[in-house]
């Protein structure tokens, strides 16, 4: 039965998919809609919630669900496609005005899978997790604490089995996932490289996150002699943001028995034909273990991850950037910017203060 909430209808503005995109995506594939309308009640009979929406999490992985389904190939992409005409779906902070589910009341403050619009009816709680520590700013719910956060955490910690004194490397190490993984190993006593694409976030991995060393990729015309001078004796681990030329050149630089861990690969989700990988078969000739894994898989160990994270960020001994853009109409150039590299730290849309 809901509880509590107000039976009104409200107006709703939304950020829309205009159509699928091809190619680079543009601020002209969506549209912010304003004439849409919510009750903020659950329906009755209901276990969702209805929520007011206040921050939105710019992911690049979102831009793979802007493709047009590919059904034969019975991928990701079919079954989790954004529809056009509907608002986008991704990862945010709200708070809770009606209540349907028992696990959640009118008040309670979540994170988890929401829409781009002012208010939403989520029908399906299986990806929504109450907020219990909010002695930090709740935007970190969309990064450090949320789904960035614990992709970091388990890429590094469960999938790389680290190892102290390793040698690692980050691509888009300044990115929401990057910028924690080097961290992590910097906890752990490793030599950590990392590569962004400007002056300005090598400077960060440096001297925010504390990296060893950094260098900007768009600078280097070979990418293998690049990591041989900062990896002489090769490396142990490397996380996987980037893809393309950069894989290529890893692959060729990796340490007998190296982890490869496979998070996410920017380089070519704007591409119709993704770009091939030449130097495999050194993972053959190195004993080399690559393994791509999606998070959600492992939504099971957060609070194991919330436990181990609370303490380090208490002692200030993991910091955080994030990049806020002010209102829901300025999601599209916000997501739009994160394949330019024009974000600094963790992108967020504002939508709304509590």
């Amino acid at each position: 039965m809901a509880s509590g909430g107000d039976d009104e209808q409200v107006r709703n503005k939304q950020v829309i998919l205009k159509d699928y995109v091809s190619g680079f995506p543009k601020e002209s594939d969506m549209y912010v809609g304003t004439n849409g309308t919510i009750r903020l009640k659950v329906p009755e009979g209901s276990n969702g919630v209805v929520v007011k929406n206040l921050y939105l999490s710019c992911d690049p992985y979102m831009r793979n669900l802007m493709k047009k389904p590919i059904t034969e190939n019975h991928d990701m992409e079919s079954t989790d496609s954004l529809k056009p005409g509907l608002p986008i779906i991704g990862f945010g902070v709200a708070k809770i005005l009606d209540s349907g589910h028992p696990s959640f009341k009118k008040g309670d403050l979540v994170w988890g899978n929401t829409k781009w619009e002012e208010y939403s009816l989520i029908a399906n709680s299986q990806f929504l997790f109450k907020i219990q520590h909010t002695n930090v700013p709740l935007s970190y719910y969309t990064g450090i604490l949320g789904m960035p956060g614990l992709t970091a955490y388990v890429g590094f910690y469960e999938i790389c089995s680290p190892k102290r004194g390793e040698n690692v490397f980050i691509s888009a190490a300044s990115g929401a996932v990057g910028q924690l993984v080097g961290q992590f190993a910097k906890l752990l006593g490793c030599y950590v490289v990392g590569s962004a694409g400007s002056k300005e976030k090598v400077d960060l991995l440096k001297n925010k996150f504390k990296f060893d060393k950094a260098f900007n990729y768009k600078e280097e015309s070979d990418l293998d002699a690049t990591l041989k001078r900062y990896f002489p004796e090769g490396i142990d681990i490397y996380f996987e943001n980037v893809g393309g030329k950069m894989l290529d050149a890893v692959v060729l630089n990796m340490r007998g028995h190296g982890r490869i861990v496979g998070c996410g690969m920017i380089s070519q989700y704007n591409l119709d034909k993704h770009e091939g990988v030449h130097n495999l078969i050194n993972l053959i000739y190195k004993r080399v273990r690559i393994e791509g894994f999606i998070v959600t898989d492992y939504f099971h160990l957060y609070p194991k991850f919330l436990e181990f994270i609370m303490p380090h960020i208490a002692e200030g001994k993991i910091v955080y950037v994030e990049d806020i853009a002010e209102g829901l109409e300025s999601g599209p150039s916000a997501f739009i910017g994160l394949f330019s590299g024009l974000n600094v730290g963790k992108q967020v849309v504002l939508v709304a203060r509590e």
